[in-house]
């Protein structure tokens, strides 16, 4: 097994570029396809019982995508630690951080959960929710943010592997997850037999379960099938050491994916003025973001690790010509994707409602947002690869002005000045302005590497 994982870490290394790139990414699609059409199907089942399940289900989007943001974010240290020491051979150490950061991910996710279940109410009425919407909420919430810290495990687990160079495992379990939460869905949430309809709250039940699978899954596999997790707890001078160096990038890397939600949840308050369907149509248009920048997501999982294992090894020539063709690579692909979308607005809007002015506000995302999903990718991809060549804050500071200083700034002014078009057009700028940004960034950055 050992010598399997030392192959597996060489090609990292060795083999060349676009055919590592390819084999890495190509499971990760299929995997994060199926994980992230949890909410998609979430949002798709819901949205038949009404308009008001629709918009409950859509203020609840930028705090599951904290805590998702987190679990990311303790993602990337880990695999950056890892891939780093494998890149330098040392093994033992690898190991260790493996078991510490899972440890420590797991802990920080359960206090988040915590502080969000305490403050639920005020939480959801500061994003502009509706008492009368509050029940639903909280039906969907009570049972998902418990669960949480099982998606935290998860992420972490399943960066040990990508660590290692294996896209492949974490990818069918997430893929298996994903099946699981579809087939229980509509069961749980309109009722089957001797099964009760449970509503919105049967939609969060159905993720749980397929957590809970996936979750033992990967840890008996870490564990006893590759013993790449110690399943004793670590001595506290090992703990502290792994924890630390995982946190130094983690915790920047989480606080940088957590500005994501962040900047959600105020531009979902900005949306609620306009009305319910327009939360509604916002909320749909966020989890179709998450299909169509599938290739980006998957990109920014198999990048770090890809980086971090060249940078143990001392191949900065890879590292640069790896960004350069994922750049070039991710603006033509989601251009092509763009133009997919624009021409099936009409048919994405009536799949997900029969609301005349949900639709519309649903058409009118989609025409002007995801032409920038191209340049959000360039942003989203310099941040994974700043925090692979481990320097988390470079990433903090640009995740900071794209949503603080552009892209939620520009879209409340286009907003006030042009209306909902001024909306999704200010936040489109926002991304045009930030991956030139980003762009120049990372190039200025290598020179001193």
């Amino acid at each position: 097994m050992a010598e399997k994982r030392t192959r597996r870490q060489h090609s990292l290394v060795d083999d060349p570029i676009p055919a590592t790139l390819k084999r890495m990414t190509g499971p990760m699609i299929i995997g994060m396809l199926m994980m992230f059409s949890f909410n998609l199907i979430d949002t798709l089942f819901i949205s038949m019982l009404g308009t008001e399940p629709l918009s409950a289900i859509s203020f609840t989007f930028p705090v599951t995508f904290m805590i998702l943001s987190l679990a990311i974010g303790l993602g990337i240290g880990t695999s950056a630690v890892v891939a780093k020491y494998l890149g330098c051979c040392e093994h033992e150490k690898a190991k260790q951080a493996s078991t510490v950061t899972n440890y420590t991910s797991i802990l920080l996710a359960l206090i988040l959960s915590l502080i969000g279940y305490i403050f639920m109410d005020e939480i959801f009425l500061l994003m502009g929710a509706r008492e009368a919407l509050l029940p639903q909420i909280r039906d969907y919430m009570e049972i998902w943010l418990p669960a949480s810290a099982l998606l935290v495990g998860m992420t972490t687990a399943n960066s040990v592997l990508r660590a290692c160079g294996d896209t492949k495992t974490p990818s069918i379990v997430m893929a298996a997850s994903g099946v699981i939460n579809a087939i229980l869905d509509p069961i749980l949430i309109f009722g089957f037999g001797p099964i009760p309809a449970l509503g919105i709250q049967g939609a969060a039940i159905a993720t749980l379960i397929s957590w809970v699978v996936a979750f033992f899954y990967l840890f008996y596999y870490l564990t006893k099938k590759l013993q790449l997790v110690y399943t004793g707890i670590p001595s506290l001078s090992i703990f502290i050491s792994s924890s630390r160096e995982m946190l130094r990038i983690g915790i920047p890397a989480s606080g940088a994916n957590m500005m994501t939600p962040l900047a959600a949840g105020i531009m979902t308050a900005i949306a609620a003025s306009y009305g319910e369907s327009t939360v509604a149509a916002f909320g749909v248009g966020s989890r179709i973001e998450s299909i169509a920048c599938l290739l980006v997501l998957a990109l920014s999982s198999t990048l770090p690790p890809f980086i971090s294992q060249n940078l143990g090894a001392g191949r900065m020539d890879r590292i640069m010509e790896s960004y350069r063709l994922t750049m070039k690579f991710i603006l033509v692909w989601q251009l092509i994707v763009y133009v997919a979308m624009g021409l099936l607005a009409w048919v994405i809007a009536a799949v997900f409602t029969e609301d005349e002015a949900v639709a519309r506000a649903i058409r009118l995302f989609i025409w002007i947002l995801p032409l920038g999903y191209g340049l959000q990718g360039v942003v989203i991809l310099t941040n994974s690869a700043f925090n692979a060549l481990h320097k988390p804050m470079m990433a903090l500071y640009l995740s900071i002005a794209r949503f603080f200083v552009f892209y939620v700034p520009l879209a409340w002014l286009g907003s006030t000045l042009f209306g909902l078009a001024g909306f999704y057009g200010g936040a489109l700028l926002g991304n045009v302005i930030m991956a030139a940004l980003s762009w120049r960034t990372f190039k200025s950055a290598m020179k001193w590497v």
